[in-house]
Formats: C-alpha cells, sequence, structure tokens
C-alpha cells in the first residue's frame, strides 16, 4: 500500500473533525441564537460528520481495493520472475548433469583404455623378449646350418658367395647384352642418323697431327713383362694410375712403349715422371702410385718457380712478384694454337725487346711487357673472361708498372693502347704467332673443348675431380664417397650426360663415368 494513501485516510477524518469543532465553536459563540439555531446547527453538523465518514469510508475503501490490485499485480509480476528463474535453474541443472555424465563416461573410458594400454604395452615387452630369444635361436640355428653346409660343400662362407658372385656377374652380363642386343636393334631403325655419328667418330679418333705432339707423351720401358706390372691384377694398378694422374695410359703392342695421353701438359708431365720413377722403383700397387703421383706433383710445382726465375734471369728482368713468377712457370705446361706458351712468350719478349732498342724505346719493359702478355692464359681457368684482360687483372694486383698492364690488356684491343710498347708487344705477337708452322688452330678449339668438358663435370655437388681422356672421347668424375652414395652415383652419369648434351657441341659421343671408391685406413703402431 503506499504510505500518500495512508495518510490521506488518516487526513480526511482529521478535517472533518475540525469541521465539527469549527462549528461547535461557532455554536458557542452563538449561544446567545435560539435553541431552533443550536438544534438546526447540531443537525447540521451531524449531518457533516455523518458525510465525511461516509466519505472517508469510501476513500478508503477505494484506496484499499487499489493497493489489492496493486499488490496483485505485484504478486503476478514476481511469481511470473520466480518461475522463470526456476526453469532457468532447472534447464542449468540438467545441463550440468549432462556434463557430470559425460565426464563420468569420459573418465570411465580413459581408465579402461590406459588399463588396456598397460596391458598391451606388457604384452609388446612380452613379445619383444619373445622375439630376442627367437632371433637368437634362428642366429644359433643359422650357424650350425652354415657349418653344416661348409662341411657338406667343402666350400667356407667367402668361397660360397664368391661362387654367387660369379654366378649374379655371369647373369648379369648375358641381361646386360640382352639390352645391348634390343638398344642395338632399336638404333637400326635410325640407321642413318647412327651412320653418321660412326663416321664422324672416326675421323675423331684420326687426329693425329693436330693433337698427337701436344697431347701424347712416350714413355721407354725396359722389356714388354713391365707392362703387365703397369695393368696390375684385374687392371688394378693402371685405374688407380689414370685416377690419379687424370691421364689415359694405353698399353698396346707398342714394343718396349707405353703411352700417355691427356691434353692438359702438366697432368701428362706429372704421370710420366711418376710412371718412371715406378718403373725404376719396381714397386707398382695403388698405395705407391698415389704415393709417388703426389710427390712428383710438388716437385713439378717447385720446378715450375723456379723455370719461371730462370726465364726472368734469361731475359734480364728483375723485380717480379712471386705470384708472377709462378704463372710464368706454369705457361710452360701450355699450349697456344700449337704453340708452347711459355716458348711464345720468350719469343715475343727477344722480338718487342729488338724493336724497342731499334726505336729508342726502353727494351727491358718491353720485353717485360711482352713476357706477360699471355699471363691471363693460365690464370684459374674458374675465372671467366678474356685473357688479355685476366692478365690485365693479374698485373695490376701484383703492382705491375702500369705500362706493361696496358700492354697486356690491349694487345688484343680489348682496352685502348696508352703507351708505344703496347702497339711493339701486339706486333711481336702476332710476328711469332703468324710465322710458318708456329701455330695449328684446330689444337686450340681442341683442348679448349676438353677444358669446358671438364668444368662442366666439376659443376655438380659432390664431384672432387675430373678427367677427360680418350681425346675428349671419355670423361671419368672421381666423386666424394661420402656425398655420393652408389644409387645416386648413377643418376649423376645421367645428369652429367644431359648436360654435356644440352650444353656443348661435340662429335661422336662421350662417356661419362663416375668412380666412388671407399678407403679404410688404419694404423699398426
Amino acid at each position: 500500500m503506499n504510505f500518500i494513501d495512508v495518510d490521506l485516510l488518516i487526513l480526511i477524518p482529521m478535517v472533518v473533525l475540525l469541521v465539527a469543532l469549527f462549528f461547535y465553536l461557532g455554536w458557542k459563540v452563538n449561544s446567545k441564537l435560539g435553541k431552533r439555531s443550536i438544534v438546526a446547527g447540531e443537525e447540521r453538523a451531524k449531518v457533516l460528520i455523518a458525510d465525511a465518514q461516509k466519505e472517508s469510508s469510501n476513500i478508503k475503501r477505494e484506496k484499499l481495493l487499489e493497493v489489492k490490485d496493486e499488490w496483485y499485480k505485484k504478486k503476478i509480476e514476481f511469481d511470473t520472475e520466480v518461475n522463470q528463474k526456476r526453469q532457468k535453474l532447472q534447464t542449468i541443472e540438467k545441463q550440468l548433469s549432462g556434463r557430470e555424465d559425460n565426464i563420468d563416461k569420459k573418465l570411465e573410458s580413459a581408465i579402461r583404455k590406459e588399463k588396456e594400454n598397460r596391458a598391451l604395452e606388457q604384452g609388446l615387452v612380452q613379445q619383444k623378449k619373445n622375439l630376442e630369444i627367437r632371433f637368437n635361436e634362428l642366429d644359433r640355428l643359422e650357424k650350425e646350418q652354415n657349418l653344416k653346409l661348409e662341411k657338406i660343400s667343402g666350400l667356407t662362407a667367402e668361397e660360397a658367395k664368391k661362387l654367387l658372385l660369379e654366378s649374379m656377374e655371369q647373369q648379369a652380363e648375358t641381361e646386360a647384352n640382352k639390352i645391348f642386343k634390343e638398344k642395338f636393334e632399336k638404333a637400326k631403325l635410325n640407321a642413318k642418323q647412327e651412320a653418321q655419328k660412326v663416321v664422324v667418330l672416326a675421323i675423331q679418333r684420326t687426329a693425329a697431327d693436330h693433337s698427337v705432339e701436344t697431347t701424347v707423351s712416350v714413355v721407354q720401358i725396359q722389356n714388354d713383362e713391365l707392362k703387365g706390372r703397369i695393368i696390375g691384377k684385374e687392371g688394378r694398378n693402371i685405374r688407380s694410375f689414370e685416377a690419379a694422374t687424370g691421364v689415359d695410359v694405353i698399353v698396346d703392342d707398342t714394343p718396349e712403349a707405353v703411352i700417355l695421353s691427356s691434353f692438359d701438359q702438366f697432368r701428362r708431365e706429372v704421370a710420366r715422371v711418376s710412371l718412371e720413377r715406378l718403373i725404376a722403383d719396381g714397386r707398382i700397387h695403388p698405395a705407391r702410385i698415389e704415393e709417388i703421383v703426389e710427390k712428383v706433383r710438388v716437385e713439378l710445382i717447385e720446378e715450375m718457380f723456379k723455370e719461371g726465375e730462370n726465364t726472368l734471369l734469361q731475359l734480364g728482368i728483375h723485380g717480379v712478384h712471386p705470384e708472377i713468377i709462378k704463372l710464368i712457370g706454369k705457361m710452360r705446361y701450355r699450349s697456344s694454337y700449337g704453340q708452347n706458351l711459355l716458348q711464345h712468350s720468350v719469343e715475343v719478349a727477344y722480338l718487342c725487346g729488338i724493336m724497342a732498342a731499334e726505336l729508342g724505346i726502353d727494351p727491358i719493359m718491353a720485353k717485360r711487357a711482352a713476357l706477360l702478355h699471355d699471363i691471363g692464359k693460365v690464370v684459374d681457368k674458374d675465372i671467366e673472361g678474356p685473357h688479355a684482360l685476366l692478365g690485365y687483372d693479374v698485373a695490376k694486383r701484383y703492382k705491375e708498372n702500369p705500362i706493361v698492364a696496358n700492354a697486356i690488356g690491349s694487345h688484343h684491343e680489348d682496352i685502348e693502347m696508352e703507351h708505344p710498347i703496347a702497339v711493339l708487344v701486339q706486333a711481336a705477337d702476332s710476328i711469332s704467332g703468324a710465322r710458318p708452322g708456329a701455330r695449328r688452330e684446330p689444337i686450340e678449339g681442341y683442348v679448349k673443348r676438353l677444358e669446358t668438358l671438364e668444368a662442366l663435370a666439376q659443376s655438380f655437388e659432390g664431384v672432387a675431380k675430373t678427367y677427360a681422356i680418350q681425346a675428349g672421347r671419355e670423361i671419368r668424375v672421381v666423386v666424394e664417397h661420402e656425398k655420393i652414395d652408389d644409387i645416386f652415383a648413377d643418376k649423376l652419369a645421367q645428369d652429367i650426360a644431359a648436360k654435356i648434351e644440352n650444353e656443348m657441341e661435340y662429335p661422336g659421343q662421350i662417356k661419362v663415368t663416375v668412380i666412388r671408391e671407399v678407403r679404410k685406413i688404419s694404423y699398426a703402431k
């Protein structure tokens, strides 16, 4: 019930009493009036009081009804809200009960799985023990069986393995012959193209006058019996020698002679000296071959430096950087269009010095520039560019006189000539190369092709050494056994062959041989 309505119910009776009191006081004041007036006033007051009481009662009843209505509405709203909350609580209780059931189920499932896993683990452990017992038993039975087989057959396990390998080799050879026959039959379908390749290959193999003098060395031997020792058991020695030196060793019917073939004169010289020492020493086996080859290689590198010093002393040139002296000695083992590069450079130096003296120009400076004009041809093969500019860079790197550096870089007009000595070097170079019999143009292209072939094979990862042999008809690739396995070696051979086909032009065909060798070394102390 509203507090204002209660106050109003109290106030109305009070107002009525006050009015009655007012009339009563009026009556007292007007007591002198007649009884009639008094009686009339009393009656009137009674009527007013009765009316006031009736009105007060009505108002009170109405207010009570309003209060009851309001209370009833509030009660309905409260009951509705309580019911809604009760329903929400019941829903939440159901959800919580469902979740609790799910959790219980999952917990039971987890406990059950854990028990199953423990049982499975125990079973696996037991199975492992059983397998170990069985493996040990099988190993024992296998050993007993092998011993029985060895007694029955009269062969050891190694001998039986060798027989099996020989059988497999024969089978593989048969399969290879079968495949070769199939390939050959297939090649007949394109006979004209194959015939052209064969003809070109034959022409290439008869390249005598152009390359024999610069690609072949002959080692004289005391008797033909040494050829067998050079070849070794199943070709073991000759393969080791070829792998260590990078040259092709030809042991044919030529009496008391072994032929060494390689486009690289330094390799050929290392092989020649090494073979002569091996023959003189008498101990020819793979380990000794590698030892002698490495020792000879180091000695020839030292000799190259001495050769450079002797050349400078011969020409009267001094104050040359040691690295350039090494390059001068290295020219002894390079050819340029059939000319020995060091002989050609010395010849150009003499010619240039004579012309400079006639013209009143410093002859020593002229000879210095002429001697170094082709120094770029013996720079590292991995560095690309015209040899004149490579030599120019070398001269600047080692603080050569600017006149000398300019003459080196400009003798093929790759840069502008800045001094008369540059003109004299160019003229002397032309004179040396143009004289009758000085140069053979085809050999330069031949050597360049073999160098490109080796560099192409060397570009693959895992390749340690590459040797172009058989006048460029075969490239031997020695790989690092830690990086290249047997399976990948086959793929490497195919990849190199594909790259050669795509990037090179050559007559005939080129055989790609990938060599992977594993060595285990131990020392007895």
